[in-house]
C-alpha cells in the first residue's frame, strides 16, 4: 500500500528523520491559512497524488508569498494531473502539501527496498538526487552505490558509514547521513515497509540534512499488526475495482486488456493469461479466487469483472480441488442472472462434482460457452470477443 508524501514525512519524523515544516490543505482557504502560519520567505506547494513525475507535470509550485500559495492551491486542487505514472486519464488532486522552501546545497538519493533475490533489505544510494533512479542507472551506473543486508539482520554502523562516504567525503555531513541511514532502517523494519525512498535527500547551506520528498510502500500482509498504518490508506487514490476485490478477499490486479480472467490458484491464473496472449487476446486482470471460494464469493468475483467497462468477455477457468465445481457453477449462474449477461463467457470446470457443475450451467438456460480442455479455453474466448466486435 502506498501513502501520500505528507503522510510519509509525518511517519519519518517519528524516527527522527528531519523534513521541512509543512502541512496538508484540502482547500485554497486552508492553504492560505497554513501559509500565513508558516511565515517563511519561500513556499513549496505540492499536489498530493500517488504518482511520481509531479514536478514536470506542473504539480509542484515554488512561490514567494502567502497570497501566491492561495493562487497555487486554487490552480491545483480539483485539477487533473497527468504524469508518466498516472496514464493519460491522470489523477484528481484532492489535497496539497505546503512546506517551507529549503536552501539546498546538494541533492542525494537514498532508498531501502525488500530485495526478492536476497530475501533481505537492499540499500541504494546515489549522489544524483532529484532524478529518477532508473535514469541514473542507465546513464551513470557508476554513481549508484548498493548494499544488501542478510535477511533478519540489522544494519551496523560500519555499513552505514560506507554508504555515507559514497555520498559525501565531508565528515560532518557524512556523520549526519549515517544517523539518517540507521533511522531509516529502523523505520523500514518497524513499519513492515516494502520500500522507503527519499528523493531528494538534501544537505542545506545551514548544514541540515532533510528528506525533501518521500515515498513509502507497505506490506499489506502485515496489517494485522500494523493497524495504524492501514488507517493511512486513501481509497480515492486506489482503483475502485481493486478496492471492491479487497472487500471480498479476492486477489485481483487490474490490467490493460479486454478479457476478464477468473481462476483459482496463481499458477493457473498466470498460465491462463499466457494462453490468452498466445491466442491473440489480452487479459484485463489477474484474479485468483483462492481454493475454498463459496458460491457468494464466486458471484462477487464475476460481477466485479462484468462491471469493468474494459472487459468485453470473461474466461472462467477453475479446477475444483478444495472447492466443488457445483459451488462454482451456482455462483456463476446467480451472478450472470443478476447482471443480465450479454458479454460472452467461456467456462472450463474440472475436478470435484464436475458432472453436477456442468449440469447446473447447462440447465441455467444462460449462454455460457463450455470449454472442456485447457487449450480451448483461451481460443474460444478470444474468438467470441472478436466476433462481438464485428
Amino acid at each position: 500500500m502506498n501513502i501520500h508524501e505528507y503522510q510519509a514525512k509525518e511517519l519519518l519524523k517519528k524516527f527522527n528523520i528531519n523534513v521541512p515544516n509543512g502541512r496538508v490543505a484540502h482547500s485554497p482557504s486552508e492553504a492560505l491559512r497554513i501559509a500565513y502560519d508558516l511565515k517563511c520567505k519561500t513556499f513549496v506547494v505540492k499536489a498530493q497524488i500517488h504518482a511520481g513525475g509531479r514536478g514536470k507535470a506542473g504539480g509542484i509550485k515554488i512561490v514567494k508569498s502567502a497570497k501566491d500559495v492561495g493562487r497555487a492551491a486554487d490552480d491545483l486542487i480539483d485539477s487533473t494531473l497527468v504524469t508518466p505514472q498516472t496514464g493519460s486519464e491522470g489523477k484528481i488532486v484532492r489535497k496539497i502539501y505546503i512546506e517551507e522552501g529549503s536552501n539546498i546545497e546538494k541533492e542525494f538519493y537514498i532508498s531501502m527496498i525488500i530485495d526478492r533475490t536476497t530475501d533481505g533489505i537492499t540499500i541504494i544510494a546515489s549522489t544524483e538526487g532529484g532524478m529518477e533512479i532508473e535514469e541514473v542507472a542507465e546513464k551513470n551506473p557508476e554513481k549508484i552505490y548498493t548494499l544488501s543486508l542478510k535477511p533478519n539482520t540489522k544494519i551496523n554502523i560500519d555499513d552505514a558509514k560506507k554508504i555515507a562516504s559514497s555520498l559525501s567525503k565531508k565528515k560532518n555531513l557524512a556523520d549526519k547521513i549515517v544517523k539518517l541511514i540507521l533511522s531509516l532502517h529502523k523505520a523500514m523494519v518497524s513499519t513492515d515497509s516494502l520500500m522507503i525512498e527519499i528523493n531528494p535527500l538534501v544537505s542545506t547551506k545551514e548544514g541540515e540534512i532533510l528528506a525533501l520528498d518521500a515515498k513509502i510502500d507497505f506490506d499489506e500482509n502485515a496489517f494485522y499488526r500494523q493497524k495504524n498504518i492501514e488507517e493511512l490508506r486513501d481509497e480515492d487514490e486506489e482503483d475502485p475495482l481493486e478496492l471492491k476485490a479487497k472487500r471480498h478477499d479476492l486477489n485481483y490486479v487490474k490490467l490493460d486488456g479486454e478479457i476478464g480472467v477468473m481462476v483459482n490458484g496463481a499458477g493457473l491464473a498466470m498460465a491462463t493469461m499466457d494462453l490468452i496472449k498466445l491466442n491473440g487476446g489480452a487479459p484485463a486482470n489477474f484474479m485468483d479466487i483462492a481454493g475454498a471460494a463459496t458460491p457468494e464469493r464466486v458471484a462477487a468475483a464475476f460481477k466485479l469483472l462484468y462491471s469493468d467497462n474494459d472487459v468485453k468477455g470473461i474466461l472462467c477457468n477453475v479446477f475444483g480441488g478444495m472447492m466443488r465445481t457445483n459451488s462454482i457453477a451456482e455462483g456463476l449462474v446467480s451472478a450472470a442472472k443478476e447482471v443480465k449477461m450479454a458479454k460472452p463467457v467461456v467456462v472450463r470446470l474440472e475436478g470435484t462434482n464436475i458432472e453436477l457443475g456442468r449440469k447446473i450451467l447447462k440447465e441455467s438456460g444462460l449462454p455460457f460457452i463450455n470449454a472442456e480442455n485447457f487449450g480451448d479455453t483461451a481460443k474460444k474466448i478470444v474468438e467470441a470477443v472478436n466476433k462481438e466486435k464485428k
